[in-house]
């Protein structure tokens, strides 16, 4: 064997001594000239090989045209050094494309017994070659480059930051637990009243003597907030800082899996721990009283993706730690501009990707405002196009489509949001399929949100339950072909649009079995969560989907922040482009393989829905 091949690449790495011992052997050494072809499709290989130096394609054949003049073959994917190519192939016996050396290239050549005699020995490298994507998600976390995940997203509430509350009796003086408060050293304390334990802050204390006027011999219980926000002991502690960002509170309540009072987990020790930027912002939202001051804070997040990407976090955190942000800023611009006296007579709505709670870098703005039935509001649409503008100027682009507050269209009251709903489920245009799909992501934001509720239930009650519906909704879900077999033929030879190609499809097909199921979940992570839960999907092709849609959405991510980053300005104009040639090889493979899932997931849509050609 050449001393240039790395035996501590993937998937090699995964073997033992002998298993290396055992491939060593029986490698050999190939070199092509420029323009060889190496593997020719419908053909069976010699085996996998894997590039010590040069380039090789892989393409399609070449299908003559309706002249019988042959036409050119599309380039799915450049191979270059120490990437493999030909496994796929290899294990089922007959390649489906053309594989050419693009350049002079030497590869060292595994013979497809050998392979196989390796996969029986070893299950991860099995698992790697057979198209398993979360195994082989799993296996390059553990094994490849990318173990550079920081690890205190892998804490939990229970590693060491629970603490045990102050807690008092149904009873409790407030002049006593102030001063059991002071002597403690803590600024809370959990008050039980019978099986429940309720909240009490110091500023809770304060309000409720010096301007409600309670006397100090008053129980302590009557004060309390009984809603807690909780968590349990084996959440990750990057929920936790989550749910105070989301519900902006600066303790959660931990409790068992029995409903036991496990402690309490503070703000202090969650920073302490993670020293995370994402809390000063969180901080400047908070503290904002102007809209100058909200805006600057806005304006921050893109550092705290960049830090968040450069330290490994998971790209499901990423998208709730950032969509809590969102919504914190936007929520807090709606209280600064929308009038006092107006405020529970309105909901504000988002939708689309911010709906889902699936948006990290900004892109269009999709939101609606819904009103109370009969509300006289003579400045309403002044202030919903202040409102509009001022969103832009902090980042959040406006909708080409006009989907925004600021388009009279998209501001309704409860009867006529329900009305249009029920229209656009009935309807079969393309526009009203759209407007439906962007509709159900939906989520109230700010304002009276009982306001949504009402609307929401109301069509829930509408939707017609039929297979004529469903399949015509669901038919939406294949408008854009699957970039395969292995990258299919793109318009552009070296870019996908990974939300056409991969997004979509999961997005749209997981959205209509959750509307069909009356899931009230936005989130499609959530969603597949809920209808594994209910029986309604396997579990595997759920877990499946899932690891897909994560993928996607993290090489997009990648690539839209090296995109800023090399332009200079806060937005990617090509959010959805994914430049195949920068991708790395683990890259390429996990791409590959979430694109097959896509795939499978598409054909057992069409026979679900009874979808025709």
């Amino acid at each position: 064997m050449s001393d240039s091949f790395k035996m501590d690449n993937l998937p090699f790495s995964l073997l033992d001594a002998r298993e290396q011992a055992l491939l060593n052997s029986h490698f050999d050494i190939a070199h092509f000239h420029k323009g060889e072809l190496i593997i020719e499709a419908g053909k069976p290989p010699q085996g996998v090989f894997i590039i010590s130096r040069g380039r090789v394609a892989e393409s399609d054949v070449a299908e003559p045209d309706a002249q019988g003049k042959p036409l050119a073959s599309n380039v799915f994917v450049h191979y270059e050094d120490e990437d493999y190519f030909g496994g796929w192939s290899a294990i089922n016996g007959v390649a489906i494309h053309n594989f050419i050396a693009v350049e002079a290239t030497t590869c060292h050549v595994l013979p497809t017994s050998i392979l196989l005699e390796l996969m029986v020995s070893n299950s991860l490298f099995a698992d790697y070659f057979q198209q398993n994507l979360s195994a082989k998600r799993e296996i390059v976390a553990q094994h490849g480059q990318s173990q550079d995940m920081a690890e205190f997203m892998l804490a939990k509430i229970s590693d060491g930051l629970i603490r045990e509350p102050l807690i008092v009796p149904q009873g409790t003086s407030l002049h006593e637990a102030t001063r059991l408060m002071r002597e403690m050293k803590t600024d809370c304390l959990l008050a039980k009243k019978r099986n429940r334990y309720g909240m009490i802050t110091g500023t809770d204390l304060l309000d409720a003597v010096v301007l409600q006027g309670m006397p100090l011999e008053a129980d302590v219980s009557e004060i309390a907030s009984y809603r807690l926000i909780t968590a349990q002991p084996d959440d990750y502690l990057f929920n936790a800082l989550i749910l105070m960002t989301q519900h902006q509170i600066e303790r959660v309540v931990v409790m068992r899996e029995d409903n036991s009072l496990a402690g309490v987990v503070e703000l202090t020790d969650v920073l302490s721990h993670f020293s995370s930027h994402s809390h000063v912002i969180g901080l400047r939202v908070e503290r904002a009283n102007t809209v100058e001051e909200l805006r600057e804070a806005a304006l921050g997040l893109t550092d705290l993706i960049r830090m968040l990407i450069s330290t490994g976090v998971k790209i499901r955190f990423t998208m709730e730690l950032l969509a809590a942000m969102n919504g914190r800023i936007i929520s807090k611009l709606f209280d600064l501009i929308i009038p006092n006296d107006m405020r529970p007579h309105v909901c504000l709505i988002v939708m689309g990707s911010e709906g889902r709670g699936e948006q990290i870098m900004k892109t269009d703005q999709d939101n609606a405002l819904l009103v109370r039935n009969g509300l006289e509001w003579p400045g309403l649409m002044d202030t919903m196009r202040r409102f509009s503008e001022t969103l832009i100027s902090f980042g959040f682009p406006p909708c080409p489509g006009n989907i925004m507050v600021s388009n009279p269209e998209w501001v309704n009251s409860i009867d006529q949001w329900a009305r249009k709903l029920t229209q656009w489920s009935h309807s079969c245009d393309g526009l009203s399929v759209m407007n439906l799909a962007i509709a159900v992501d939906s989520k109230p934001i700010a304002g009276n949100i009982a306001l949504f509720k009402v609307a929401r239930n109301a069509f829930l009650r509408r939707v017609q339950s039929n297979d004529i519906f469903f399949s015509h909704f669901a038919k939406a879900a294949l408008n854009f072909d699957t970039p395969l077999t292995l990258f299919g033929n793109l318009k552009d030879k070296e870019q996908l649009d990974i939300k056409k190609g991969g997004i979509f499809p999961v997005v749209h097909g997981i959205r209509t079995m959750a509307l069909e199921q009356r899931i009230l979940e936005t989130n499609t992570f959530k969603r597949i969560e809920a209808l594994v839960a209910m029986g309604k999907m396997d579990k595997a092709m759920g877990e499946n989907l899932g690891e897909a849609l994560s993928i996607f959405i993290q090489l997009r991510l990648n690539q839209q922040m090296q995109r800023v980053e090399a332009g200079g300005e806060s937005l990617d104009k090509t959010p959805n482009a994914i430049d195949l040639q920068k991708l790395n090889k683990l890259e390429r493979d996990l791409l590959r393989d979430a694109l097959h899932i896509v795939k499978d997931f598409k054909k057992l849509f069409v026979m679900r829905y009874h979808i025709s050609s």
